[in-house]
């Protein structure tokens, strides 16, 4: 009998090897476990997989969004839908690059390693038969942005689609890195038709080309959302987690138990890992605390017009400049967004009057520590109804590239402006029973394309049209709006991919 031979491979490559097969256990089963990628998708996992398997235009991709929105389990349901498609399992990788021993070694050494290994199980890597690479926490490898351009330029056998805990946009990267060579693919919270499809309640939409055309396909089909109002409650006060989220729906603890733990999760992942691990790692912040509290700050003034000079002056050691800096540190974190007082003028589109909204309203609760408190009061609940529907037309704007404001001119305002070139809206948002329409007259009469094209959202208003009305202004329900804007994002997603 002959010797056995010995094996080739250095100590390194075979604790690489070990971590491989750890981290991607379809390599010995053919299977991507449940446990893993659940059955409910998201929209993106349904295109995200056709965009590496067709790769026309060729292009990596990139999964930014805040923590617990999916990232993960969107590539594992891709890793599932390529093995569906017969792409053979050895040819499928899954790297978490904050792993301690992948830390220490560039995104070339892990790529020529992973070739070596297809290799010897038999599948040598070529342009027509390249590797499935998914790389969690793609920030984390040193120079990423300028190994992936290397990939791309110099065509590596390889498909890659990366994630990051909303840091890719921060770090100091060349900008031509990316450019023709990767593109950036933002998940969002969960929006509310997800949550209903998640708990397995769905409503059916029927989706237009636009909003527009949507809202009046929904006001002329009666759709009734007439018991849509406690899911809601759940969902403005869990967040668009879907962890939570399923926590909450199987939780048999009390509801009260249920909402105060997510926040308390929300509070230690997305804000606190965010303000003291994220963005510190990205941009070298040297005052996190100041973070934090202007973090708080902002949870206390969410809806509201910005100041920065005010908010300057009560926060000690804050500067104007540094408040500008910060500010852009949690935008692109995605923690806030802000929208721009509209104009009717890209041009004149004003830079001050700037609205400051949460991504989510819980990541705002969870930051100053509400618990349920602010059920007790209306003003309070209706601050966070407004940030909801904001929320979910910021989504959609990220899909449709169409531009997202509010206005305000003196005493005259309007919550929201859609502002699509050929079928623009408006929408005021109220939960109180009556509310007066001022500011959308005054609008109107200042800008005549939102003519027939504004609407008033509310608890329980009867949908109607705004041809329907004797003010020519629509009324829509709360629970109606946020699906319409849900389904439109999604079909916008699918349009935007040439899905």
């Amino acid at each position: 009998m002959g010797k056995k031979k010995k094996s080739t491979w250095s100590p390194v490559a075979k604790d690489f090897s070990r971590t491989v097969h750890d981290q991607n256990p379809w390599i010995a089963t053919d299977q991507v476990p449940n446990t893993l990628a659940q059955d409910v998708e998201r929209p993106l996992a349904k295109c995200l997989w056709r965009l590496m398997f067709q790769d026309v235009p060729r292009r990596f991709q990139l999964i930014l969004g805040p923590r617990r929105v999916g990232k993960t389990t969107t590539m594992y349901q891709s890793v599932r839908h390529l093995l569906n498609e017969g792409i053979p399992a050895k040819r499928i990788y899954w790297l978490r690059l904050d792993h301690p021993l992948l830390m220490t070694m560039t995104l070339g050494q892990l790529v020529e390693f992973l070739r070596d290994i297809s290799t010897r199980y038999g599948h040598k890597p070529t342009t027509k038969a390249p590797l499935f690479l998914f790389l969690d926490e793609l920030t984390y490898a040193p120079k990423w942005d300028l190994w992936l351009k290397t990939f791309y330029d110099e065509a590596y056998p390889v498909r890659i689609v990366g994630s990051s805990s909303s840091t890719a946009a921060l770090r100091s990267r060349k900008l031509e890195s990316g450019v023709g060579r990767w593109e950036e693919q933002y998940l969002t919270p969960y929006l509310f038709p997800e949550y209903l499809d998640l708990i397995g309640k769905p409503v059916s939409v029927p989706v237009g080309e636009h909003l527009h055309e949507t809202l009046e396909n929904c006001i002329k089909a009666k759709i009734d959302t007439s018991e849509l109002s406690s899911a809601r409650r759940t969902y403005l006060l869990t967040g668009g987690f879907p962890e939570l989220l399923l926590n909450t729906s199987n939780a048999q603890q009390d509801e009260t138990s249920v909402f105060l733990r997510s926040q308390l999760i929300l509070r230690t992942d997305a804000v606190e890992r965010a303000i003291y691990k994220d963005i510190p790692q990205a941009v070298g912040v040297e005052q996190p605390m100041l973070l934090e509290r202007l973090l708080y700050t902002l949870a206390g003034q969410i809806t509201g017009l910005l100041s920065p000079a005010n908010i300057s002056h009560n926060l000690d050691g804050l500067s104007q400049p540094t408040f500008d800096r910060y500010l852009s540190y949690l935008e692109r974190s995605y923690l806030v967004f802000t929208l721009p007082n509209y104009s009717g003028s890209e041009i004149s589109v004003q830079k001050r009057g700037r609205k400051l909204y949460f991504v989510d309203g819980a990541i705002r609760n969870a930051s100053l520590q509400r618990g349920l408190a602010f059920l007790e009061h209306s003003d309070e609940v209706g601050l966070l109804t407004e940030n909801l529907i904001a929320s979910h037309l910021h989504a959609l704007s990220l899909q449709s590239n169409v531009r997202l404001y509010h206005w305000k001119d003196k005493n005259d305002d309007i919550d929201l402006i859609y502002d699509h070139p050929q079928f623009p809206l408006g929408f005021e948002i109220t939960i109180k029973t009556s509310h007066h329409l001022r500011g959308v007259t005054t609008f109107r009469e200042r800008f005549s394309r939102f003519e027939k094209n504004c609407y008033l959202v509310s608890e329980n208003s009867h949908a109607k049209l705004p041809s329907e009305t004797d003010d020519g202004i629509g009324r829509i329900p709360i629970d109606l709006l946020l699906l319409a804007a849900g389904a439109q994002a999604e079909r916008d997603l699918e349009r935007r991919l040439s899905i």
